[in-house]
């Protein structure tokens, strides 16, 4: 995983829900740490990105500078055709062909179009010389992609519209994104789950999706919010023993009695009930890791991101996962 920075676009992408976001920031952060200068791409109306760094008033379709060497954009498809079409025909002629009823007929019954618009921007934003002449390149683009079947979708979307426009300059533009997707030199594929079944299963299908269509292998796996094992088969044992005790009864019926057996019942139900979280928790890690075995089994490379105990994740979390990361790449 040492490469993993290293190329021009990171993909990132996974089952809905299992903070692929979180990790695009927190790759993000270590790349501009590395001195790397990177973007952050969100797509399909998001821009989480500039909130969680405290930046309000921003366009989502332009690129923001969230702090030094980190930016981050949210796709609109429509801008990015627009920019795209000037650069095919001009500038009259791009907004002419933009604003045409037949043309946006097109756009929206061909499929594919709109996940190429994204694709093709997303590979403008690798680029040295970019559209716009005074606008600089990025060292490393990280596509915070949508869940696993539309990424798939947009990755897919170069040979969708190719087996449409054969020939001319959107085919030719076509078959650039589609060199950069299936070069290994140039893009890396990280998929995001969690330790459930359902995610585990969604990484599965989507590095045979990579296969069969782009030819390309998962770079690595990402397990996010792993918990610990914390208890030894021994500490297991006495948890049992403690939810095993009998209820506490009063036997004796004076005032004091009565007050210090009441107490000794209230300990034993916090007593009970701590060692059923206990036990749940280390269920829940334990299945967690029984579904990590199946990823390492099939030989990914498996890094594991722990749970953060917070309600809501916040820019120093995003941060402490970044330098967890950081360890491992």
């Amino acid at each position: 995983m040492t490469s993993l920075l290293e190329r021009k676009l990171l993909v990132v992408t996974g089952k809905g829900g299992v903070g692929k976001t979180t990790i695009a920031a927190g790759l993000g952060l270590l790349a501009a740490e590395r001195g790397l200068r990177a973007i952050v791409v969100e797509v399909g109306d998001q821009a989480r990105l500039p909130e969680l760094f405290g930046i309000s008033g921003h366009d989502p379709g332009l690129e923001t500078k969230l702090q030094d060497g980190l930016w981050s954009i949210s796709i609109d498809p429509d801008r990015a055709l627009l920019e795209w079409l000037q650069t095919l025909g001009g500038r009259v002629s791009g907004r002419v062909l933009a604003s045409s009823s037949t043309f946006q007929y097109f756009t929206a019954a061909a499929p594919g179009a709109k996940e190429l618009v994204s694709m093709v921007k997303i590979w403008e934003l690798t680029q040295g010389e970019r559209w716009r002449r005074r606008a600089a390149g990025y060292d490393l683009v990280i596509l915070d992609g949508p869940a696993t079947g539309h990424a798939l979708g947009m990755l897919y979307s170069p040979q969708t519209f190719g087996a449409i426009a054969r020939v001319g300059p959107i085919a030719g533009q076509a078959q650039k994104v589609r060199a950069l997707l299936e070069n290994p030199a140039s893009t890396s594929y990280l998929a995001v789950a969690q330790g459930t079944e359902m995610a585990v299963t969604e990484t599965l299908e989507l590095t045979e999706g990579l296969q069969r269509h782009l030819g390309r292998e998962l770079d690595a796996v990402i397990v996010n919010s792993v918990l610990p094992q914390r208890f030894t088969s021994a500490e297991l044992r006495e948890i049992s023993q403690l939810n095993g005790r009998e209820p506490v009864t009063v036997k004796h019926r004076s005032s004091g009695s009565a007050k210090r057996h009441a107490g000794e019942a209230g300990d034993d139900t916090v007593v009970r009930s701590a060692a059923l979280a206990a036990r749940a928790v280390h269920d829940r890690a334990r299945f967690q890791h029984n579904q990590v075995a199946r990823l390492r089994r099939r030989h990914f490379e498996v890094l594991g991101v722990p749970f953060v105990f917070t309600a809501a994740l916040e820019l120093p979390d995003v941060r402490r996962i970044a330098e967890h990361l950081g360890r491992s790449l």
